[in-house]
């Protein structure tokens, strides 16, 4: 008689304080939503048998694992979307094969459903407690049964991510199911399909469903892979209330050229539309006792705004992050009006402000603002306390002495990419003083730019203002992100907008009162109407304009407004309900930042009852699936990155094989402790270790670039004592970094950094936080935790102290050492860590019962190698410095033989300054 194991799928999104468990969520994702939907669809690519097979027979290629057939099916009715993925899998192998199922999906968005039907047995996902469900998911681990879910952060998305093993010949059929409210941007609501299954599919087809019986007023398809011939396939069909958009290729439209068998398949697919819209009190919707009232008035004339613009310039935005803010803020300013006031306050230790007071956006003023902007250069550390602050006065005196217009809105805009550590810096007091400060009268809103960031800080200290915070990633578009997101405050329409119901006949509200209402967005309110004779639903609003008082009234009958829903079939029917419980929750996510002990009790009581009642995955419920597995598997789980954390996959006590190659170039590269070097691949969240086994005192090269003239030496140290017949342990004790075209020199050692340039020599301890910037070139150190070295836009880096009891018998301070960007040093770049700057191609297969008890091995081909590896841990000390975080990794032995190129001695220098080229 078989034994089947059952095996459990944890869909969870934790609360913010709930580091604790194995698979989290921030929650930050679901408290804005403000991104578009989006989802992406793929299965694991072809085996290394397979890839192989094709490379040396021009022929079609057997797959094993096949898509037959996959549907994407979206319902939109009055911007509440319900999304169902459906994908069929079979495995044509002779053997059993592991099927993954991936989809992005927007970090907005709350999974209700996921189930697969395996040999007829369908396994419904149940969404239970996070608490209950994670100790069902801790007792499974004990019997040895598999929680297989990953969870990624990208910009927008989240991803969902399971696998499941399949016998030969068998079916699996997945099936996703998720919903959230399409949040209106910049004047349109828009839908991101992102497609990729990576092979070409018999049956693949989008269909998207969209009524507003507010009227739509455009809707428009697009798709970077939709070339000529697959244009026409697409097929969009328009009326008054309605639209359905079609995308169903067939094999031969789906191939990338005439009989070749890669797929055009890869990239968004995209809808946006708006709604017909005047100024008017919005449209109401009620199906089964709930209503939703969007309201989003035209016609108005926009209302002047007051802008401090609070801007970090210390050393760690040295380089692109600052050419990239003053790109963004000139051209901010060029398009603010000139009924508009603003100012500059920049910011290091100390605060600087452009003019003593607010001044007009006149051409004038704005053009000498844009030659302060200019001059703005990098140093020093974060100060954040005193410069908000001073932003709040500035306001208040111009408001004291009448310079503003009655009717304006008033906010501060700060940007950084620090965290406070310069006057006062306890996150909680400065928060407190800058509410305080602001007393409920200006806008807070907090742009963190990159992962250096406490975002969370941010966000409760935009949120305590009536503000939001948003993320600015580092990449090239970062001047698009910062000028798209002023745009979206850039228009304040109306001011102290308070929406009104009729009286005793509603109950359970959502938010009915909103500070400002801005241009290209949209308010949304929902409800539960308590009185069941209800026959004429009354809805009025009160606000103001930029020149008067604006009250609007609306009537609608009950009766007449459900049929207009009830006649459409394909909508699902309690959809008002299911908005009402989503934005409910949203909004008491976002209350739960800013709440005292007390109120965030009730309001996490109250978060769980509707998300278990809805069966909505949030940061408090979690999804658990059972399932039958015909062997006994590991464990493959991940952490999804929260708002403060950079987006690599965690896992957790142990590994579920993954069937993708290690893909092109590395998230990270770096070497720490007994030196561990880890390298990371980007394209599947996975990373390749080693170790340097070399005596105390050898001097390694980590990087050298011919090109640049750019190189990085590490000298080795041992411990105090050495005891016969053991193993050395040996770490790095010092760096030596090299630029020989500025003709700088750092030497970085666990007691004090020195700066040469040229004859001249400055020396800083590690007792001190300070920031040097000389040209292109930066350093910027944080007291007793890490140095941070900038070399103009080619590479940066993070040199992190490990400090140890000083009267340890056995251990010294070490250093670690971090690649942050690297990205323009030359293709010739080579050392232990800079030969894997560029592309790195490894496959990994055979994975099986490893050699140690408890981990596993496998077999990794790179380089023309066949190399043993095994499944083990590092510790990433960027952001936790004392414990580290895990990081998963396949383990090269033998100090990377069949990895790095050569052998450890060729890597061996005289010097700290030693050049040694490829």
């Amino acid at each position: 008689m078989k034994t089947m194991l059952s095996y459990f799928l944890l869909i969870s999104i934790p609360a913010l304080i709930s580091s604790d468990f194995i698979i989290t969520e921030s929650e930050h994702h679901k408290s804005d939503y403000a991104n578009p939907s989006s989802n992406v669809l793929k299965l694991a690519p072809r085996t290394l048998k397979q890839k192989r097979s094709t490379e040396e027979h021009d022929t079609k290629p057997v797959r094993e694992l096949e898509i037959y057939s996959m549907k994407i099916d979206c319902k939109v009715t009055s911007r509440f979307a319900h999304n169902v993925i459906i994908s069929r899998v079979v495995n044509r192998a002779n053997e059993s094969r592991e099927a993954f199922f991936e989809v992005e999906l927007p970090k907005t968005a709350f999974i209700s459903n996921f189930s697969m039907t395996l040999d007829g047995v369908t396994y419904v996902g149940a969404v239970k407690e996070k608490e209950v469900a994670q100790r069902q998911y801790q007792q499974a681990v004990s019997r040895g049964q598999t929680a297989g879910l990953v969870k990624a952060s990208g910009r927008k998305m989240e991803k969902f991510k399971v696998s499941v093993n399949i016998g030969p010949a068998k079916k699996v059929t997945f099936e996703l199911t998720y919903e959230e409210l399409l949040k209106r941007n910049l004047g349109k609501y828009e839908m991101n399909i992102r497609v990729k299954p990576q092979q070409l599919i018999n049956h693949f087809q989008i269909d998207v469903h969209v009524f507003e019986p507010q009227g739509i007023a455009f809707l428009d398809v697009d798709a970077k892979f939709l070339i000529n011939n697959l244009t026409s396939v697409v097929k969009k069909t328009l009326t008054a209330t309605r639209a359905h958009v079609s995308f169903k290729p067939t094999l031969e439209q789906q191939r990338k050229c005439p009989g070749c068998h890669e797929t055009l398949l890869d990239g968004d697919f995209i809808i946006q539309y708006d709604v017909n819209r005047d100024l008017s009190a919005g449209s109401v919707q009620i199906v089964n006792g709930y209503f939703v009232h969007h309201f989003a008035p035209a016609n108005l004339s926009t209302i002047p705004k007051n802008v401090i613009f609070v801007i970090d310039r210390s050393g760690s935005m040295w380089g692109t992050k600052m050419q990239q803010t003053k790109e963004a803020l000139i051209k901010i300013l060029e398009d603010m009006d000139t009924e508009d006031h603003f100012a500059i306050i920049i910011f290091d230790y100390e605060t600087q402000t452009w003019r003593d007071s607010i001044v007009q956006a006149t051409p004038d003023n704005v053009a000498k603002a844009k030659g302060f902007v200019n001059s703005i250069s990098p140093r020093g550390v974060t100060n954040i306390n005193d410069p908000m602050l001073d932003a709040v006065k500035l306001l208040d005196k111009a408001h004291q002495e009448k310079q503003l217009p009655e009717r304006s809105v008033s906010m501060i805009i700060l940007l950084t990419d620090g965290d406070p550590n310069s006057g006062e810096s306890n996150p909680t007091k400065i928060q407190y003083n800058v509410k305080n400060a602001i007393n409920g009268r200006y806008n807070v809103y907090c742009l963190g730019f990159g992962y250096d960031v406490k975002f969370n800080f941010l966000e409760k200290m935009a949120l305590d203002n009536s503000g939001i915070a948003r993320r600015i990633f580092e990449d090239s578009d970062a001047p698009l992100q910062l000028q798209g997101f002023y745009d979206e405050v850039a228009n304040p329409l109306l001011l102290d907008i308070e929406l009104q119901y009729s009286e005793n006949a509603i109950s359970e509200l959502t938010q009915t009162s909103f500070r400002q209402y801005y241009d290209g967005s949209e308010i949304v309110v929902a409800g539960k109407i308590s009185d069941d004779n209800l026959d004429v639903f009354l809805t009025e609003v009160f606000a103001q304009t930029a020149n008067e008082n604006l009250t609007l009234k609306a009537e609608v009958r009950v009766s007449e407004v459900e049929n207009v829903t009830q006649q459409q079939q394909y909508i699902f029917g309690d959809f008002t309900e299911r908005l009402w419980a989503y934005l409910t929750i949203q909004q008491l996510l976002e209350q739960r930042i800013s709440a005292d002990t007390n109120e965030k009790k009730n309001l996490t009581d109250r978060i769980l009852e509707l998300s278990l009642k809805y069966s909505f995955v949030t940061p408090l419920t979690s999804m658990v699936v059972t399932k039958p597995e015909e062997k006994e598997d590991d464990v493959l789980v991940a952490d999804k990155p929260g708002e403060d954390e950079t987006p690599i996959a965690q896992q957790g006590p142990s590994y579920s094989p993954n069937p993708y190659g290690l893909g092109a170039g590395p998230v990270f590269t770096f070497v720490d402790s007994d030196p561990h070097f880890i390298i990371s691949m980007n394209n599947h969240n996975d990373a390749i270790c080693f170790n340097i086994d070399e005596k105390p005192g050898a001097i390694l090269n980590l990087i050298v670039d011919p090109y640049t003239g750019f190189v990085v030496n590490g000298q080795l140290i041992g411990e105090k004592k050495i005891e016969n017949n053991k193993k050395i342990n040996t770490y790095f004790g010092k760096f030596g970094i090299v630029n020989n075209k500025m003709d700088v020199k750092v030497e970085v050692s666990t007691q004090v950094i020195t700066v040469f340039h040229g004859e001249d020599k400055i020396v800083f301890p590690w007792s001190a936080t300070a920031s040097l910037t000389k040209e292109s070139f930066s350093i910027s150190i944080m007291k007793e935790k890490n140095v941070t070295v900038t070399v103009g836009d080619d590479a940066t880096f993070v040199i992190v102290l490990h400090r140890v009891w000083k009267n340890h018998p056995l251990h010294r301070d070490f250093l670690g050492f971090y690649t942050l960007n690297s990205h323009r040093l030359s293709n010739m770049t080579h050392g232990l860590l800079g030969q894997f700057y560029h592309e790195v191609n490894a496959e990994i297969y055979n994975i099986r019962p490893g050699l140690d008890q408890g981990k596993h091995d496998a077999t990794m081909i790179v380089k023309g190698h066949k190399l043993r590896v095994t499944r083990g841990y590092q510790k990433d000390y960027r952001f936790d410095p004392k414990r580290g975080t895990n990081i998963p990794c396949w383990f090269v032995h033998y100090n990377g033989k069949g990895f790095i190129d050569g052998i450890p001695t060729d890597y061996i220098v005289s010097s700290l300054f030693g050049l040694v080229y490829p």
